[in-house]
């Protein structure tokens, strides 16, 4: 099958856009999902150093202004970690896939007690002190994909260890709210449980998404401009000219040596291939008139 020199070109353009296409879509893909992943994880770092203020200031500020009230009764807002969950929940009423828990193998309070994946966290955490933080994606019930990042916990200041150490050395009113089974026998510097944060990663993905779609459809618009204009140059510049050219040498060798319509103009390769054969067809003429002046 013959094919012509503009159909060939745009097999070549065509194949070699392909591949070019191919090629940055895969890449644009990968960075796209680092940079979701990437922004996904410094939200969770935000949420989980919020966490980390709320406990410090409960530490420094409430929990001393009710070290008298806990004489007569335990408050639960005296203890950091509580503070900072019930402040962190709050906002689940504007981002509900968002959360924070900090969960302890032996809690004192039962809602601090561990899911099954946190509790091999924890374990992780446990078994690698000199990790600070680990990370990972699990998906919800509904099937939502969520990224977490878990902090591990540990008591550095002794004063904690008065209602965690024994029960008969922690405080009667904790005992009288939470009982003398949970909380106790904790141990100075170990990692007793974990501060989570779960993240989701839906929107962050379809932004991404849709980043991506957008290039690839500017990337094929540009794409077919260029064609279009590549192919107009190439019919102009080339092809019509070589056509021309072609149909010359097809009356030449017919022997029709009086005027043919050769390209006319221009500087380049083609030009000059015209004006070479402009003077070879002037060449014959002269050549034919001789011979015909001989035979006369």
């Amino acid at each position: 099958m013959k094919l012509s020199l503009a159909i060939k070109f745009n097999l070549v353009f065509i194949a070699i856009f392909a591949i070019g296409l191919t090629a940055i879509g895969f890449v644009a893909d990968r960075v796209l999902q680092q940079q979701a992943l990437d922004e996904t994880r410094h939200d969770a770092d935000v949420l989980l150093n919020a966490a980390s203020a709320m406990q410090n200031y409960t530490a420094q500020h409430i929990t001393p202004l009710l070290a008298t009230q806990i004489k007569y009764s335990f408050v639960p807002e005296s203890v950091p970690a509580y503070s900072a969950i019930e402040m962190l929940n709050s906002l689940q009423s504007a981002f509900p896939n968002f959360s924070y828990k900090s969960a302890m193998l032996n809690p004192t309070n039962p809602r601090d007690r561990p899911s099954d994946w946190e509790s091999e966290v924890i374990a992780h955490l446990h078994d690698h002190p000199e990790l600070k933080q680990a990370t990972g994606q699990r998906h919800t019930p509904g099937g939502e994909q969520l990224l977490f990042l878990a902090h591990p916990s540990r008591i550095t200041d002794a004063a904690c260890m008065q209602c965690h150490s024994t029960p008969s050395a922690a405080p009667r009113t904790m005992i009288d709210k939470y009982g003398p089974a949970n909380g106790f026998g904790w141990t100075m510097n170990d990692v007793i449980g974990a501060e989570f944060v779960s993240v989701p990663m839906s929107e962050s993905i379809a932004r991404g998404r849709a980043v991506w779609r957008s290039l690839m459809v500017s990337l094929t618009a540009v794409f077919a401009v260029v064609l279009v204009v590549l192919n107009a140059m190439v019919h102009f510049l080339l092809t019509r000219r070589l056509q021309m050219l072609s149909r010359a040498a097809d009356e030449v060798s017919l022997g029709k040596l009086g005027d043919v319509e050769l390209p006319a103009g221009g500087s380049d390769e083609i030009a000059s291939l015209a004006v070479s054969f402009g003077r070879m067809r002037t060449s014959l003429v002269a050549a034919f008139e001789m011979i015909e002046e001989r035979h006369e």
